[in-house]
């Protein structure tokens, strides 16, 4: 069990960490710190965190497991505010969607205590944010992405990795440069393009109809566009290389299709969308597979 948890950002993230330990036994006394006392109090009566902090030091004393849920963009200030108050045992972790950019700032607040910071990801979410929208059960049969560094003890990877099975979450390991090439891919360049969808949409004179009429697979594809603006900002800027070459892949995609619309080419556009289909089938039954094993 932990003593003391101390979480930057009481969000979805955040707050749905905090439940899950909480439920597993596995936190004694959790604290709360964050930019809005709006939120921190609402978590305090949600029953999420049992205490506020204002201060860094107050927040960090006593404390040997602490989060940073925060969006990636507030990482090193965060780190460089706790780090004199840091003590010997306590380990730091984060759970920022890049990678490359966390343990650079990381690596510029931290110091000579870098080896006290292992980075780490939760694939997890939903487009809700706010304490409100935090749930115990977030991570239960979720990926955790761990990309540890050369400097963390496999005892302190190993403390990381143990809270967040405690949460119901599936480990694995990647380096930050893997991390941030696979989810340019397959999280980041969604998001963006669900964002410009819905903003062009309704930027159209006639949207209010665009938006009347839209269906059960606008809303599917479109929903992560309800996600955080800041958070999102934050992530596309910090993945900005990788994401680049996926857009420019994309856009690559798009000017072929382009062209077999307007030449009528039935046949092209049939292949990439059997294409599309078979793989989209195959990632679904393998997801499928690996719930019905956990279970």
């Amino acid at each position: 069990m932990f003593k003391k948890v101390v979480i930057f950002g009481v969000g979805l993230i955040g707050g749905s960490f905090a439940l899950a330990l909480r439920r597993a036994g596995q936190a004694a006394h959790i604290v709360g710190v964050g930019r809005s006392p709006a939120s921190l109090e609402r978590a305090l009566e949600l029953g999420i965190i049992d205490a506020v902090a204002t201060e860094a030091a107050a927040a960090v004393t006593g404390a040997d497991l602490i989060l940073v849920a925060a969006p990636v963009a507030q990482t090193e200030a965060i780190l460089a505010s706790i780090k004199p108050h840091l003590e010997a045992r306590a380990i730091v972790t984060d759970a920022g969607s890049t990678k490359s950019d966390v343990v650079a700032a990381a690596r510029k607040a931290m110091g000579e205590r870098i080896a006290q910071f292992v980075p780490a990801h939760p694939i997890a979410g939903r487009e809700k944010h706010g304490p409100e929208a935090a749930l115990a059960e977030l991570y239960e049969g979720k990926k955790v992405v761990i990309t540890a560094l050369p400097e963390n003890s496999e005892a302190d990877v190993e403390t990381v990795a143990a809270a967040w099975r405690a949460c119901g979450a599936i480990i694995h390991r990647l380096s930050p440069r893997e991390h941030d090439a696979v989810f340019a891919s397959v999280s980041h360049l969604p998001h963006v393009l669900a964002f410009a969808l819905v903003d062009d949409i309704a930027a159209k004179p006639h949207a209010e109809t665009l938006f009347q009429y839209a269906a059960s697979g606008f809303r599917d594809f479109t929903r992560i566009a309800a996600s955080s603006p800041e958070m999102w900002r934050d992530i596309t800027l910090a993945n900005r290389d990788a994401l680049l070459t996926e857009v420019d892949a994309y856009l690559v995609q798009l000017q072929g299709i382009r062209a077999m619309i307007a030449d009528s080419d039935g046949a092209g556009l049939e292949k990439i969308y059997a294409s599309a289909q078979h793989a989209r089938q195959q990632w679904a039954a393998a997801i499928e597979a690996a719930e019905r094993k956990a279970n």
